[in-house]
């Protein structure tokens, strides 16, 4: 490929092959003169732009690791972030990691050079991301230059990617799915296009303007596409298909967006611990799978009450393993629990048909999946507890269209507290997809002998009132 045309473009910026790298050289070069080097930790916590992108490649030229911030973040969640991870270097433009330790910002200059690239060790940290717990605060997920270079390909097969196909992003890229799409378009040679931030008009203009030819979706997205009153009037023909990811698939969503533009779905599947899991075909997706294995995953499903192997139709825990598995946790003691001899445990509750297409059903976990981003009830509960109105709490998540799943919050009181004001408290400390939809005052948190909340009680309660 000509190393002169453009491969990322962002509004009216083009950047070649060749500029990315000289901009990477130049970054990398900044970094090293402040003493940043093979085996170091550097936090980046950024906006969607292409300096993102920039710094990623840059930090790993060093033959450092990158630690990916969200910029959603509260001033609690980076600070948690930061004593699990312990980066000793800093790139980004938000104003909470400049506050926290020294950064270079992305909004400086960056003098394009040649600075020589390290060579990486396959089984160094290349990139660590958060994936809450079920417990607790976010995990850190080590990904080393090995797991992440056999996901990247993986999704490149599953997809079909080449140098031919066009894409944008719209999703944030410190999720894994943001840096996945990202680092595997530029490896595939494909085109480019970087978002600011989500705008349906802009993403819908731009599929009939840059002739895109993938496009990504989660369940927000998705449902906003099928409601939109003037889809018909933008030119989708381009699309080869929609990447259906982070989120459960909700057929009529996709049904209506079919029907409306012709343009089918591509369900996928996978996990910050390992990216892609399955995937449909690209020729004939199926909406009640989240597809086959991708080629060099092993997955197999167990009993949730004996652990041993299931036979295809029988439903258990799905347990994955293959190249692109994670390295572990940070803290390093919350690895072991995620594993079963060498499996991961996804924690998700799905059966393998004949027809070998995996089907998920359930989550054994108890994590509420918001717009593709894992919420922990713990730490929600961790905030409301604070609170002196707070006498107990619960936190589960409901079924919603919109974002795959919605945090609903029940509270008993003590003496009178409001509502709003919880909910408010809970936005104030956590990223703003934490938040609970709805506080319910209640007169009690229904709770097994052992103190665990009974979440499906609260489900059911939360269907009941709903269906009223």
């Amino acid at each position: 490929m000509d190393g002169s045309l453009p491969v990322l473009v962002y509004e009216e910026r083009e950047y070649s092959a060749a500029r990315l790298d000289a901009l990477a050289g130049g970054l990398a070069a900044t970094l090293a003169d402040r003493g940043a080097g093979p085996g170091d930790r550097v936090a980046l916590m950024s906006s969607n732009r292409p300096e993102f992108v920039v710094a990623v490649r840059a930090i790993w030229r060093l033959g450092a690791a990158v630690v990916l911030f969200s910029p959603a973040w509260r001033r609690g969640e980076l600070g948690h972030a930061l004593a699990i991870t312990k980066p000793a270097f800093a790139v980004g433009d938000h104003p909470l990691l400049a506050e926290a330790m020294p950064m270079v910002h992305l909004d400086e200059p960056i003098v394009p050079a040649d600075a020589p690239a390290a060579a990486n060790d396959p089984a160094a940290d290349a990139v660590l991301v958060f994936s809450s717990g079920t417990t607790g605060l976010p995990k850190a997920v080590r990904h080393t230059h090995a797991s992440l270079g056999a996901a990247v390909e993986h999704w490149r097969v599953a997809l079909g990617l080449t140098d031919r196909d066009r894409l944008q992003i719209t999703t944030p890229p410190s999720h894994i799915l943001g840096l996945l799409n990202i680092v595997t378009a530029l490896e595939a040679g494909a085109w480019l296009r970087l978002h600011r931030r989500f705008d349906l008009d802009l993403m819908l203009h731009h599929i009939q303007a840059d002739r895109i030819t993938v496009e990504m979706a989660v369940a927000p997205i998705a449902l906003a596409i099928a409601s939109h009153p003037a889809l018909e009037s933008y030119d989708l023909s381009s699309l080869r298909y929609i990447m259906w990811g982070a989120t459960p698939v909700t057929p009529s969503v996709a049904e209506a967006v079919t029907r409306r533009t012709g343009v089918g779905w591509v369900p996928a599947y996978g996990a910050s611990e390992l990216p892609v899991i399955a995937c449909s075909p690209t020729g004939g997706a199926r909406l009640d799978a989240v597809g086959a294995p991708v080629p060099g995953v092993e997955l197999r499903v167990v009993s949730l009450e004996t652990g041993k192997p299931l036979g295809p139709g029988e439903t258990g825990e799905i347990q994955v393993r293959a190249a692109s598995l994670m390295a572990g946790y940070l803290p390093a003691e919350s690895t072991a629990e995620a594993f079963d001899g060498g499996w991961y445990r996804t924690g998700d509750v799905g059966h393998l048909g004949e027809d070998g297409l995996l089907r998920i059903t359930d989550r054994s976990k108890e994590m509420i999946k918001v717009r593709g981003f894992q919420v922990a009830p713990a730490e929600i509960e961790a905030v409301l507890h604070g609170h002196p109105g707070v006498a107990d709490c619960a936190v589960y998540g409901v079924p919603d269209a919109a974002d795959g799943e919605a945090v609903m919050a029940a509270v008993v009181p003590h003496g009178e507290v409001d509502p709003v004001v919880l909910t408010a408290l809970v936005g104030e400390r956590l990223a703003s997809y934490k938040r609970p939809r709805r506080v319910e005052l209640v007169a009690e948190i229904p709770r097994l002998p052992s103190g665990k909340v009974l979440r499906r009680v609260l489900k059911e309660r939360h269907g009941r009132t709903s269906d009223q």
